[in-house]
């Protein structure tokens, strides 16, 4: 969700430290997840992480004396529940992923993310995007295909599941574009993770009358119980340092960093589970990458020329580049 950045004292250097550890922290969670997800349901991790997560919030907002249904989550209430049903749902896509596929691999996958945002963002919030932007889009897109090819022959469907997550993510983030400025971040992470709870709960439920395998309840053992508590409290405190990240710095200035990911996944990869990209993964990671940053580099040029223009001529001046405080999955 849109944090805005507060200007007072330069915090920006820890502002992108605190971003950056955040960044390195997620695969961590996700081979949690990844784990976790060879033993129960991959929805079930979600549901654990989504209850886990908004257990919290519904305990510390009050107790920082915020309403949590606020006459504006009202008025937005659908938006907020179709966000927090793709978020929901895209989280059990990735760890559906991650059963089979490389956590590096995965990751690299899920970051064609930004790429669909922008397409998203032209089709349901009438943004427009110059030629430079769109060329960078399709070599992305591009890069996301030589990454799936090899990775779905080797593992078949299991490959589709990353970007599946991070189109649901992307419609996600669409939404929150569209409520930015409207609805405090908080309060609709909070109602998010409400609805997110009941859609996974209630795919849990009919998994289980119809026997689907992949949707049926596992009761977690003393061992899993202490990785889904890790997978949980880890998005939370991630979340937590995201969202003061953006206190701190542009979101402009932290968007690169969102691309550390793929070392830390590629290390915890390694050293945990054996595993390590090759170069056919390397190179179309290479090219979703770096379309990525240049789309960053685009957005971040459009919005310092539209403020100096604001300036220059007294009209408004533009709002940042978003980024989110929802834990990528």
């Amino acid at each position: 969700m849109a944090i805005p950045y507060e200007q007072s004292e330069d915090r920006s250097g820890q502002g992108m430290a605190l971003f950056a550890a955040a960044m390195l922290i997620i695969p961590a969670i996700d081979a949690c997840g990844k784990v976790l997800s060879t033993q129960i349901s991959p929805f079930e991790v979600g549901l654990f992480r989504n209850l886990i997560q908004t257990g919290i919030l519904f305990v510390a907002l009050p107790l920082m004396g915020r309403a949590i249904f606020t006459p504006e989550v009202r008025a937005y209430l659908g938006r907020i529940a179709l966000c927090g049903m793709f978020l929901s749902v895209c989280g059990g896509f990735m760890f559906w992923g991650l059963q089979t596929l490389p956590l590096a691999n995965a990751i690299a996958i899920f970051f064609a993310e930004p790429l669909i945002l922008t397409i998203f963002s032209v089709l349901f919030l009438g943004e427009k995007v110059g030629r430079h932007r769109t060329i960078a889009v399709l070599v992305g897109l591009l890069g996301a295909l030589v990454v799936i090819r090899p990775n779905f022959a080797a593992f078949g469907w299991a490959a589709l599941m990353p970007l599946a997550s991070a189109t649901l993510f992307a419609g996600a983030m669409t939404i929150l574009r569209s409520l930015s400025g409207r609805v405090d971040a908080m309060r609709i992470q909070a109602m998010a993770g409400v609805f997110g709870s009941l859609t996974l709960s209630v795919l849990l439920i009919v998994g289980g009358i119809y026997s689907v395998g992949i949707l049926e309840f596992t009761t977690p053992t003393a061992e899993l119980w202490v990785l889904v508590l890790a997978v949980g409290l880890g998005a939370t405190l991630v979340q937590l340092m995201m969202t003061v990240a953006l206190r701190m710095a542009e979101a402009s200035m932290l968007a690169s960093f969102q691309y550390l990911e793929i070392v830390s996944a590629t290390a915890i990869g390694y050293l945990v589970f054996g595993e390590f990209p090759d170069p056919l993964t390397w190179l179309g990671t290479a090219i979703i990458l770096g379309a990525g940053l240049y789309v960053v580099h685009r957005e971040r040029r459009r919005a310092v020329e539209l403020r100096l223009a604001a300036r220059r001529y007294g009209v408004g001046a533009p709002q940042p580049p978003e980024l989110t405080t929802e834990p990528m999955p």
